[in-house]
């Protein structure tokens, strides 16, 4: 493995920070607002119809792509991307066509509380929005064409001109009172994206042409792989839009609320999770086809207190600091009070499940690695269930952060259902060690914790709410690496030496 973890986490960052930035215009601009909640809707409905099924087909493309790469060659591996990529277009075409001629009926399941204006400015929006599909499945089999390369930076990069034209068109669309150029911006934002990726590729000699046969049985075999992995995205798409209903029907700006938060968590999850796992899914894949169980399950506890390291503390300040951190980065323009505490809410539940939804992002493809994504999809069924049983209980009391607190509830569940399901199956995982790290991690994050909401608290008077956060957080950043030192955290160690002999191309 040549591309250092670290290195990507800064690139991840870089890109997250310019999404984060399209996300506060929004919020300047529209507010939690019915145009918002609209916008929202409409590039999330292109995302649950044909992104579950890119999620299942980029999973299983890996593995696939290294089996004929090692049974038939280069070549051959090539011409089946080519295939799979026709495929597809195929497939966007009629799914275009069904999401135009169903608009209205799609749009009402996804915001059953839209109504007059709201409702058809989310028709035009998703009419709009569809176009995305052709781009945006095409996106994640080039991505993961150039991450089985071992090219991983563009892949991470492609986020900062999508959010500069969608930041654009936010901006045009308020001032010239055109909002339909705001569904139009993240479209052209894809297509961007896919352009710095298909040019990428072509350097990486991937040359796409246009071949169809329905009879390879690569193909066949890759579907079968897919398929659970489609049903399990499906159940979890579920699950947002089950979220997304309920806070239509909260209070109006519900919607761009719990949207708000999850791109805060989101930020966490993109920079410190899907950093490692992107570079441990191809090593442990490659380890699970030798049948090198011995090395999967090292690199599998590895992961797991990497991802706990970085996440636990991220929890921590996310619960003690939710509201000044949603008032430093949203509280501005049309974005009131109301807002504020809707968001607050919404992240403070939100938070208290990142570090179950890492490790439970870790242990899927622990099972993916081995070609088993059945066990991953009924794990995710039954998250699914969970999570709408506990979101409808949930509401009632604690409005749009019952509805976080549900997802949070399910994914630590179904994170230790996962785990006996591995350990059955691979047999013992020796986490003795994880739980030793995870125990002193916990502490340097409770004394980091305790140590910053003091700080803050006498700081806030002389350096102002929003700088004094500033501040505390980069005190909060050198506390907590010198308590894993003191702690004699062994990872902390063994991760930076690993990775400091790394580089990036």
């Amino acid at each position: 493995m040549k591309k250092a973890v670290v290195t990507l986490m800064v690139l991840t960052i870089l890109s997250k920070v310019f999404g984060f930035l399209r996300d506060v215009t929004l919020s300047y601009f529209y507010g939690a607002s019915g145009v918002s909640d609209a916008y929202i809707i409409a590039i999330t409905i292109p995302t649950v119809i044909f992104g579950l099924i890119a999620a299942g087909i980029s999973t299983g493309y890996i593995p696939m792509y290294s089996r004929i790469e090692e049974e038939e060659g280069d070549l051959r591996a090539k011409q089946f991307t080519n295939q799979l990529i026709s495929v597809l277009i195929l497939a966007s075409t009629f799914v275009l066509v069904l999401g135009w001629v169903f608009t209205e009926p799609l749009v009402r399941v996804f915001a059953k509380g839209f109504e007059g204006d709201i409702l058809q400015l989310a028709i035009t929006f998703t009419r709009w929005s569809l176009f995305g599909i052709y781009f945006t499945i095409l996106i994640r089999i080039l991505s993961a064409y150039l991450n089985y390369h071992k090219q991983f930076a563009v892949p991470n990069l492609i986020g900062i001109p999508m959010s500069l034209v969608v930041i654009l068109s936010i901006y045009i669309s308020f001032v010239f009172d055109f909002a339909v150029l705001l569904a139009a911006g993240y479209v052209v934002g894809l297509a961007v994206q896919l352009v710095m990726l298909t040019l990428y590729a072509y350097k990486h000699h991937f040359r796409y042409r246009w071949q169809l046969d329905f009879r390879n049985q690569y193909m066949k075999q890759m579907l079968i792989i897919a398929i659970p992995v489609i049903i399990g995205t499906a159940a979890t798409q579920l699950n947002r839009l089950v979220d997304r209903t309920l806070a239509s029907d909260v209070t109006v700006g519900g919607v761009s609320a719990m949207n708000y938060a999850q791109s805060l968590n989101g930020i966490i999850h993109g920079v410190f999770v899907v950093s490692i796992t992107t570079v441990m899914y191809p090593m442990i894949t490659k380890m699970a086809t030798k049948q090198d169980m011995n090395g999967m399950k090292k690199a599998l506890n590895q992961s797991m207190v990497s991802v706990i390291m970085l996440v636990v503390p991220a929890t921590i300040g996310a619960m003690i600091f939710a509201k000044p951190i949603v008032e430093l980065l949203f509280n501005r323009g049309a974005f009131g009070e109301d807002a504020v505490n809707l968001t607050t809410s919404a992240y403070f539940y939100y938070s208290l499940g990142m570090v179950a939804i890492g490790l439970r992002v870790v242990l899927s493809q622990a099972f993916y690695a081995q070609q088993d994504t059945k066990t991953p999809m009924i794990n995710t069924a039954i998250a699914m269930v969970v999570n709408i049983l506990l979101s409808f209980i949930l509401v009632r009391s604690l409005g749009i952060g019952g509805i976080a607190l549900a997802t949070t509830i399910a994914a630590f569940f179904t994170t230790f259902l996962l785990l006996i399901r591995l350990r059955q199956k691979v047999g013992k995982l020796r986490l003795r060690g994880v739980m030793k790290s995870t125990i002193k991690i916990v502490i340097a994050s409770s004394i980091m914790g305790v140590v910053s909401f003091l700080f803050y608290s006498r700081i806030t008077s002389v350096l102002g709410l929003n700088l004094a956060l500033i501040v505390t957080v980069l005190l909060a950043a050198l506390l907590y690496a010198f308590l894993l030192i003191v702690f004699k955290v062994e990872e902390v160690k063994a991760l930076t030496d690993k990775l400091g002999t790394l580089r990036i191309r």
